[in-house]
């Protein structure tokens, strides 16, 4: 398992291969078996997020919840010390997910998450980023704790990054997914 000094490769213990096969497998079975007005209300839910389908629906098969936030890192928002505010399309495709799915942000110093907060009404809450040298431990207890302070479950929120130390946060914080900046600034647009 993942330790001090794991390099997140697959796994050598023994079966992996089986395992891999067989929730393959499992996995293939499980569309057939979805009642045809599940995955409209599925299809309904991922336009609503803005997300292609497939992309929700893997997301919301891997974390076993449905997608209820999304924190952005100040990187995918394209924040800067002298602009605490996204460009206006990023800005947009916040304000399009009103009402559907928490809207946070974890900001990089020396930008402050009240400043950003109040510069982008589109957000819902934000936060300071783990520093660089955090540890996991540390890591984990911020994050987790500030979704959780938005009365979000954190396997129900996917991390929008831009960078991939910002990606070591979904796995630190238990979130749902990751998706990078690109992919769902595009995915509206």
């Amino acid at each position: 398992m993942g330790g001090m000094g794991h390099n997140g490769g697959p796994t050598m213990e023994a079966g992996y291969g089986f395992r891999k096969v067989a929730w393959g497998k499992a996995r293939r079975a499980l569309l057939p078996a979805l009642p045809l007005e599940i995955v409209r209300i599925h299809v309904a839910r991922a336009k609503r997020l803005g997300l292609p389908y497939r992309t929700y629906a893997t997301i919301r098969a891997t974390s076993g919840h449905d997608i209820v936030g999304f924190l952005f890192s100040g990187n995918a928002l394209e924040l800067a010390p002298a602009r605490p505010a996204p460009p206006e399309r990023l800005a947009l495709r916040l304000a399009d997910l009103g009402g559907a799915a928490g809207r946070l942000a974890a900001v990089h110093a020396p930008l402050s998450p009240g400043l950003v907060l109040r510069a982008t009404p589109g957000l819902d809450a934000a936060e300071r980023a783990p520093d660089i040298l955090m540890p996991w431990g540390e890591m984990r207890t911020r994050l987790r704790g500030f979704v959780r302070a938005q009365g979000l479950p954190p396997d129900g929120v996917v991390l929008v990054s831009a960078t991939a130390l910002e990606r070591e946060w979904c796995g630190a914080a238990g979130l749902a997914g990751n998706l990078s900046a690109e992919a769902f600034f595009a995915a509206a647009g």
